[in-house]
């Protein structure tokens, strides 16, 4: 029954790394916590556990939505080229964060976070299309990006992909982009939580660090082919409703993790 549950995150994952170059942590780590919870495993390593699973799992999302966006010619990768050196150094400072921050309040400030940017996505046009983004602004950002994913276990995309429209990147290319700029953030972030979580106490059999093998085989294997699938329907639909489809979905997540994580905080 759990595996099939795990395909069902995979599905849902893979499609929205596809769709919305989220990596489909937005949806794994969450679902991942719920089940873990369910089967009682110990609260110490839950949230470590789920995070380090989903960056596992991102990897291979990552690839498959990348392959597809690059053969429809979508992914600006002299921007990748810029942004992943901070990427990679803001990965490795949030994976060793997030041991000494409570999972609550790093979710409560990650809902606030995600509702300022679903705002500004609705409410703040464009700027014109540019071609030659300044590369030390993007890379400050990417070391910004690269630690809050590696402490949340997501793909980068929730905040990567708006931040490349505010520059004038097209939605489709921003989204594109963000998918590949992913796969930096899952491997560091992945390999910290592996050395992270060796020797730790209570982890389920079948876990190698904070990785939980069993739900990373049924992850991956559905959101291999959803995430093609939602990366070509994201060539397909009109640009205004992608770009009002994404900040939907970033307001509501937002909203969740704050009213789930206040009430945990002020009880």
């Amino acid at each position: 029954m759990d595996f099939f549950l795990y395909l069902l995150i995979g599905a849902g994952a893979g499609f929205l790394s596809g769709l919305f170059g989220l990596g489909g942590g937005i949806i794994v780590v969450p679902a991942l916590i719920f089940l873990f919870t369910a089967n009682d495993l110990s609260p110490e390593i839950i949230t470590h556990l789920a995070i380090g699973t989903s960056l596992a799992t991102i990897i291979v999302t990552s690839i498959a939505s990348t392959t597809t966006h690059h053969q429809m010619k979508s992914v600006r990768w002299d921007i990748v080229r810029w942004i992943s050196p901070g990427i990679v150094v803001g990965s490795i400072f949030g994976g060793v964060l997030a041991a000494t921050i409570s999972g609550p309040l790093l979710q409560l400030l990650f809902g606030g976070l995600m509702i300022v940017v679903s705002v500004q996505l609705l409410l703040v046009p464009s700027a014109g299309d540019i071609s030659v983004p300044n590369k030390l602004q993007i890379g400050v950002v990417g070391a910004f990006i690269g630690a809050l994913s590696s402490l949340f276990g997501i793909g980068g995309g929730t905040l990567s992909t708006p931040y490349l429209f505010s520059l004038g990147i097209k939605i489709r290319q921003a989204v594109a982009t963000s998918a590949a700029c992913g796969l930096p953030i899952a491997v560091v972030g992945t390999t910290t939580y592996f050395l992270t979580g060796l020797n730790q106490q209570f982890l389920p059999p079948g876990s190698f660090g904070f990785i939980f093998a069993p739900a990373w085989l049924g992850i991956v294997v559905a959101s291999m082919p959803f995430a093609r699938i939602g990366a070509l329907l994201a060539h397909r639909i009109n640009e205004r409703r992608l770009k009002r489809l994404f900040a939907g979905i970033i307001l509501f997540l937002g909203a969740r993790f704050i009213w789930l994580n206040a009430l945990i905080l002020l009880v």
